[in-house]
C-alpha cells in the first residue's frame, strides 16, 4: 500500500484536516507578521479627524442611552454602535509607526508611596480614597470598603504591571469590615482572577450583566450582576447605581461583547462618588451630570488612547476627560488607570503629564484634578 493510499484508508487525513484548519490563522500569521515587521518603518497610520468625533458625538441622542442594550446575543451601545476591531485593523495599529514622546513622557510614572496598609489603620474615623493602582481604589465611607476593579497581578494577561500596587492580595483578605467590589468589565486589567479569588468570603461583588456565571468560579461569596441605570439599596442609607459606559468586552474564550460593561455610582449619606470603569466620551456623561447632581468625587479613565484613530472610541484623551468630569458636575477629578500599564501606543505615566499641560492650556483652577499618586490616601471630611 503506498502512503497516499494509506492516509486515504485511514482516519489521520480527516484529523490532519482540522489541525491544519484550526490552526490556519497562526499559519497566516507566521507569514503576514515577518512581512508586517519588515514594513513597520514606513507604514503610516490613518489619519484622525478630531472635528468629525467631536460632532459624531455631540449627534449622540441621549434618548438611547436608556434604550435596550443587548440584540442578536451580544450587548452592544444604542447611542453610537462600535464596529468589531478586526485582525487587520490591530496589526495596522500594532506595525504602524507611533508619534514620538520626549523622554520625561517615556519615562514619567506616579511615585509608590510605601506602608498604605500601616497608614489605613491610623485613620481610624475619617473617610478616604486610596490609590492601589491602576483602576483599583480602596475607598472606605461610613464604616463600609469599596474596592474599584481589584488588579494586583504582575501582568494583565500579557502587558506587565511598571508600578507595583499599593496593597498586597493577603492585605485586602484580611479587611474584616463589610467590603463591597465592584467590576465595570471583564478586559484583564480590569477582571483578574487572582484577585477575585484573594477576596475574603464576606466581600460581596457587583458586576454588570453577563459576568456573574464567570465571578462565581472565582468567589464563593455573593456576586450580583447589574444592568444600566439599575439601583440598589445596600443599607445604612447608601446605594449603588449601574451606569453606562461606552466600551466594550472580550476575553479568552468569551465572545466579542457577550458581557456588558458599566460605570457606577456609590451615594452614601455623606457624599457621592463615581467610577467610570473604562470609557470613552459619549453622550452619557452629560445625562449621568443631570440626573445625579452633586457628584462629589469623580474617578474618570484616562489611559491608552494613543493612537487616536484606533482609541478613540473606547478610550477618551485628556481633553475629553476633563470634559466628561465637566459634565458629570463633580467637585473633584481623580484620573484613573495611568501609570501601571502601557496598554497604547503612549507610555504609561503619559497621561498624567498630558491632562496637567491640558488644564494649563485650558486656563482651568488646577485645585479640582486630583493627580494622586500610588499608595496616596485622599481624605474625604471636608466634602459633605
Amino acid at each position: 500500500m503506498s502512503t497516499v493510499q494509506f492516509f486515504k484508508n485511514s482516519k489521520l487525513l480527516p484529523a490532519l484536516r482540522q489541525v491544519v484548519y484550526a490552526n490556519i490563522g497562526y499559519l497566516v500569521l507566521a507569514v503576514i507578521i515577518p512581512a508586517l515587521m519588515l514594513g513597520a518603518c514606513t507604514m503610516t497610520p490613518p489619519s484622525f479627524d478630531e472635528e468629525k468625533w467631536q460632532r459624531a458625538v455631540e449627534n449622540q441622542a441621549a434618548a438611547k442611552l436608556f434604550a435596550a442594550n443587548y440584540k442578536n446575543g451580544a450587548f452592544y451601545n444604542p447611542w453610537m454602535p462600535m464596529q468589531e476591531k478586526n485582525l487587520g485593523k490591530f496589526l495596522r495599529w500594532r506595525f504602524s509607526r507611533s508619534a514620538g514622546y520626549t523622554d520625561e513622557e517615556k519615562t514619567h510614572l506616579p511615585a509608590v508611596i510605601p506602608d498604605l496598609d500601616q497608614r489605613m489603620q491610623t485613620l481610624t474615623d475619617e473617610d478616604y480614597i486610596a490609590w492601589i493602582g491602576h483602576a483599583t481604589f480602596l475607598i472606605r465611607t461610613n464604616g463600609t470598603y469599596w474596592l474599584t476593579d481589584p488588579m494586583f497581578s504582575k501582568r494583565a494577561l500579557l502587558p506587565a504591571c511598571l508600578t507595583p500596587p499599593a496593597l498586597t492580595m493577603d492585605t485586602v483578605a484580611r479587611i474584616t469590615d463589610p467590603l463591597n467590589v465592584v467590576i465595570s468589565h471583564s478586559h484583564y486589567d480590569h477582571l483578574d482572577k487572582a484577585s477575585i479569588r484573594a477576596l475574603p468570603a464576606h466581600a460581596r461583588v457587583y458586576v454588570p450583566l453577563g459576568l456573574k456565571a464567570f465571578v462565581q468560579t472565582l468567589h464563593d461569596g455573593e456576586v450580583r450582576q447589574m444592568d444600566w441605570w439599575e439601583q440598589l439599596d445596600i443599607g445604612n442609607g447608601i446605594s449603588l447605581t449601574c451606569l453606562p459606559a461606552q466600551h466594550w468586552s472580550r476575553r479568552i474564550g468569551q465572545d466579542f461583547n457577550t458581557t456588558l460593561w458599566a460605570s457606577y455610582l456609590l451615594i452614601t449619606p455623606g457624599r457621592s462618588i463615581y467610577y467610570g470603569g473604562d470609557s470613552g466620551y459619549f453622550a452619557g456623561y452629560r445625562e449621568i451630570g443631570r440626573r445625579y447632581p452633586g457628584i462629589d468625587y469623580a474617578l474618570v479613565p484616562l489611559t491608552a488612547y494613543h493612537p487616536r484613530w484606533f482609541m478613540h472610541y473606547a478610550h477618551m484623551d485628556a481633553a475629553e476627560s476633563i470634559q466628561a468630569f465637566q459634565d458629570l458636575g463633580a467637585t473633584y477629578y481623580i484620573p484613573t488607570q495611568w501609570g501601571t500599564f502601557r496598554l497604547g501606543d503612549n507610555p504609561a505615566g503619559y497621561p498624567a503629564l498630558d491632562l496637567k499641560r491640558t488644564i494649563r492650556d485650558m486656563n482651568l483652577d488646577p485645585a479640582p484634578f486630583l493627580v494622586m499618586d500610588i499608595g496616596e490616601i485622599r481624605t474625604m471630611s471636608g466634602v459633605k
